[in-house]
């Protein structure tokens, strides 16, 4: 008995350190904006993602409701960044990999979404330039 409760209490102590590392662990705000639109996608959350759109995107190419209504068909599977780079200072772009559920078929089907991000300094965020992703592109492996 005495053993469980020494190994329990090693286990409680080595989480407790583990939280209060990660607890002081900070994001930039990059990465705390992907972190947020990944959770947006991963949810299959689109109207949230939809926030994540570039006003200036938005502007010249609106998100209709149809479309929103497009990608309600689909739950998000998987979520995979493949690449990510900075090419210049305020400009981000990543290569994920996006695997959906369509919920009338079953069917799983994957797209690659090229995004890219811009910093507005102004508004003190990162922006998704790149749009939504496209359900165009979808498709089986």
């Amino acid at each position: 008995m005495s053993r469980f409760l020494i190994r329990a209490a090693v286990i409680a102590l080595l989480l407790a350190l583990s939280a209060c590392g990660s607890m002081n662990a900070k994001r930039s705000p990059r990465d705390a904006m992907l972190y947020e639109y990944v959770s947006a996608i991963r949810w299959s959350d689109f109207d949230r993602a939809v926030g994540f759109v570039d006003p200036l995107t938005l502007a010249q190419d609106p998100v209709e409701s149809i479309e929103l209504e497009r990608y309600k068909q689909f739950q998000v599977t998987g979520y995979e960044v493949r690449t990510g780079n900075e090419p210049v200072e305020g400009q981000y772009e990543q290569v994920v990999e996006i695997r959906m559920v369509n919920k009338h078929t079953q069917a799983e089907k994957m797209l690659v979404d090229r995004q890219t991000w811009r910093w507005d300094e102004e508004a003190g965020r990162w922006w998704l330039t790149s749009g939504l992703p496209n359900l165009d592109d979808l498709h089986t492996e």
